[in-house]
């Protein structure tokens, strides 16, 4: 079963960082491919960042290039979102997604999903 489990949201300030986490299990992961997408109340759900797991391609959403960080730990099954100088805009539920296969911007393809963290940004 596999399993990912979110952590690092938070309330923070315009123009603050925040780490989150995503810890998988339940499995080997070097096919798949990690991403990180966000709903905002109201909105549709849309891809933030994501990167593979053993090739390194990485992809991130137009607004958030230059301020996010995607990146993975493979010895701890681990992917991380470093997200810095974060707006009001960025204000979201992350979910951490997992799909076997390449990077994808289809969100129905992620088989596996996390629970959600919230991130509020206040201005």
């Amino acid at each position: 079963q596999v399993q990912l489990v979110e952590s690092g949201g938070g309330l923070v300030q315009g123009g603050e960082s925040l780490r989150l986490s995503c810890a998988a299990s339940g499995r080997t992961f070097s096919l798949d491919a990690f991403a990180w997408f966000r709903q905002a109340p109201g909105k549709e759900r849309e891809l933030v960042a994501a990167i593979s797991w053993a090739g390194g391609s990485i992809y991130y959403l137009n607004s958030v290039k230059g301020r996010f960080t995607i990146s993975r730990d493979n010895a701890k099954n681990t992917v991380y979102l470093q997200m810095n100088s974060l707006k009001p805009d960025d204000t979201a539920v992350y979910y951490c997604a997992v799909r076997r296969g390449p990077i994808s911007t289809n969100g129905n393809l992620y088989n596996y999903w996390g629970q959600g963290t919230q991130v509020t940004v206040s201005s």
